[in-house]
């Protein structure tokens, strides 16, 4: 990868010597790249749900953050379609963590973005969902994802992006590989 390395470089509105000095700390010290998220969610009636964000932790601190996302089923999913359901928020979240990666290596390489568009599709079977066939799973076999981008980069260049974001991306991660997910059960 050829980085930038201008003083008072912003490429694509990211501050490229920001980030290699965050790189170049979290290198020289790795407790400073140990993040930690986290989201309570709360049953709104129905199928609505408010999920909130209040803080996170980066290199052993706490910085305090203050978002809500909403979510609803649309009325044919027994919903009132008032927000994005689960499954346009796991895209939602999927696409989100997947641009970032585009637009931050880009800006590394100095290449100027003029439009990326991500478009992520998935078909699953209501039958796992709904507990009417056990032979089908609840869940995606696969989902899709095209990536549509352009600016003033080679395709050689973007093809190096797109490989980086494929290695790189914690949602990328995340849905394409196994990881564990443990659920606790508290009776209130």
């Amino acid at each position: 990868m050829n980085v930038v390395t201008q003083k008072n470089l912003r490429v694509n509105g990211i501050d490229v010597n920001y980030v290699m000095d965050t790189i170049d700390a979290i290198a020289s010290e790795p407790a400073k790249g140990i993040v930690a998220f986290r989201v309570k969610s709360a049953w709104q009636g129905q199928t609505k749900s408010e999920h909130v964000v209040e803080s996170y932790m980066i290199g052993g601190e706490t910085v305090p953050r203050r978002f809500a996302i909403k979510c609803d089923e649309p009325l044919e999913l027994c919903g009132e379609n008032t927000a994005a359901n689960p499954q346009e928020l796991l895209m939602s979240a999927l696409n989100a963590c997947m641009m970032v990666g585009y637009v931050a290596g880009c800006a590394m390489r100095g290449i100027t973005i003029d439009s990326l568009l991500l478009e992520t599709q998935g078909e699953l079977d209501l039958r796992g969902f709904l507990g009417i066939d056990e032979k089908v799973k609840p869940g995606y076999d696969a989902l899709q994802v095209k990536v549509t981008i352009r600016g003033n980069g080679t395709p050689a260049q973007y093809r190096e992006v797109h490989e980086a974001v494929l290695k790189t991306s914690p949602n990328y991660f995340n849905l394409s590989k196994p990881i564990s997910v443990e659920a606790a059960l508290v009776i209130a």
